[in-house]
């Protein structure tokens, strides 16, 4: 006597060709872009390790004068502009990856993006890794690691761009603001891990905090270039609706206007051959809309005001990445290995965030408004975490987390589901080539804030850190108000809609009415 199928193999069964696809996709483009960020993360960890207090610091060689309180430090970090130095470090970096984005998008849109991708990041891991060697090879030139920076900086914007428009081919509009909320948790989870990794090796040989980093990139480039499908139809998988359908199509369903892709079955491909077992007919090249240029994407409604958005955002969020290790080092007097680990409760927190804000924003269908009041509610919370958030650890655990949902969980929203739905806009009839060029042209415009963010802290901070947090709050400020527009259009959409159903029910109620008096 057989037994039954087992429970597993009845699970894998039930999971259709599409499925096992955009999950691999989902969880490969998680994994590339959370590498991003890992190689990213290190610079901020060992920043209070090339520039302590060497007073406490065991070991100090007997011809160093007891009063000498930087014969640990790393030169050329040992003086007293440390801090602009380290401000130089992070423009270098985020100045590059802000020009560069702006071209890498046309580039993503024209050449394959597995080849673009994986290439991206074996050299960025290739130059993480060289900034690591410096500790190593005794490198102590600013100028050697800046221009690592520089080239890092350029060599990572193929990351962004790639991974979102491969997204945006895979996952339509109907829950891509839960389901990229989720996603982009890969930027909290690769700046947790950045955080973990560096601070493992910070306080013993600082340079392994970037190798380490810089070989795990390397080695997910590597799986990118042999697993990596960037259009559903290339491995026979159905195409998805990029757009919500409409009254007028819900009326017509067999009646496709320019506000709803067709749906292609399993197995077809854009030339419209099928084949019975679900494969890609080789013979037949498959087909890709045509690119669209730079000005075209943005005058697509919605790119420029959500771009500079991204900008302020960006500038907040990247000045924590940045600058709160250091923070929590200075004012709550914690060690460097302390500090790292601390500061990825505030990654935690932009977690939970990202997915807070894509349900209600696929619940309410309103971006800009789920955006604007998250960055209203951050500006006081920043207030008071600068106040009271190093009274105790309670406290700071629980500031780091608010903070955090409430600074990322905009920032999250915007990159990944925004620029998915406005890189397959109504006014594309279909087009989804426009995917990356819309998501770099509005990651470009935020890392402009986010090059400017820790620039300003570097200059700032040594009037107080109020101060930077004065700054930090002016910019949540501007993005919200950036977003008015936008809004106010959502708003009076949702108040047109509820009086159109209130109409709907009154005539309806007319009706059953005038029936029952015929009767």
């Amino acid at each position: 006597m057989r037994s039954s199928l087992a429970p597993g193999i009845r699970l894998l069964r039930s999971v259709s060709t599409d499925g096992w696809y955009r999950g691999l996709i989902l969880v490969l483009t998680f994994l590339f872009y959370a590498a991003f960020h890992l190689s990213r993360k290190p610079i901020s960890i060992v920043k209070s390790q090339l520039h302590m207090n060497c007073s406490n610091v065991p070991g100090r060689p007997g011809n160093i004068s007891v009063n000498d309180t930087t014969w640990c430090d790393w030169a050329p970090f040992e003086n007293s502009n440390y801090k602009e130095l380290f401000g130089a470090l992070d423009n270098a970096f985020l100045v590059a990856y802000a020009i560069g984005m702006f071209v890498s998008g046309v580039f993503g849109e024209r050449l394959p993006l597995r080849y673009y991708l994986s290439c991206g990041m074996g050299l960025s891991g290739l130059f993480t890794a060289l900034f690591g060697l410096g500790y190593y090879w005794n490198i102590h030139s600013i100028w050697y690691y800046v221009i690592i920076q520089i080239i890092n900086g350029l060599v990572q914007t193929t990351g962004w761009p790639s991974v979102v428009a491969c997204m945006g081919n895979w996952y339509g509009k109907g829950r891509r603001g839960v389901i990229m909320g989720f996603w982009n948790s890969h930027t909290s989870v690769g700046n947790i891990l950045g955080s973990l990794i560096a601070g493992a090796f910070v306080s013993k040989a600082w340079g392994l905090s970037f190798i380490v980093p810089g070989v795990i990139i390397a080695a997910l480039g590597v799986v990118c270039f042999f697993f990596l499908v960037e259009y559903p139809n290339d491995v026979g998988c159905s195409l998805p609706r990029q757009h919500v359908n409409t009254e007028e199509d819900l009326e017509n369903p067999q009646m496709p206007n320019s506000s709803t892709e067709e749906f292609f079955p399993p197995g077809s491909n854009h030339t419209g051959e099928n084949r019975v077992d679900g494969s890609v007919n080789d013979a037949s090249p498959v087909e890709h809309p045509e690119a669209i240029s730079f000005i075209g994407a943005l005058r697509i409604p919605g790119v420029v005001e959500f771009a500079l958005c991204l900008l302020f955002a960006k500038l907040v969020s990247y000045t924590f990445l940045y600058w709160l290790p250091l923070y929590i080092a200075n004012v709550g007097h914690f060690d460097a290995k302390q500090a790292g680990d601390m500061s990825t409760l505030f990654d935690a927190g932009g977690i939970a965030g990202g997915i807070v804000a894509g349900l209600v924003s696929d619940y309410s269908n309103g971006r800009a408004t789920t955006c604007a009041v998250m960055l209203i509610l951050a500006a006081p919370m920043l207030f008071l975490y600068n106040h009271f958030g190093s009274t105790g650890v309670s406290t700071t655990i629980a500031f780091l987390v608010v903070c955090g949902a409430l600074v990322n969980g905009p920032y999250a929203l915007i990159t990944t589901a925004v620029s998915a739905d406005l890189g397959t806009h109504e006014s594309l009839h279909g087009n989804a080539r426009a995917l990356s060029t819309v998501a770099a042209i509005i990651d470009g415009t935020g890392s402009i804030g986010a090059a400017l963010g820790p620039l300003l802290a570097g200059v700032i901070s040594p009037t107080g850190w109020s101060s930077v947090f004065y700054m930090l709050i002016v910019a949540d400020i501007c993005a919200c108000l950036l977003l008015s527009r936008l809004v106010y259009k959502e708003m009076s959409g949702w108040c047109g809609s509820l009086t159109k159903r209130r109409g709907s029910s009154d005539l309806a109620l007319e009706n059953k009415v005038a029936l029952d008096n015929m009767k």
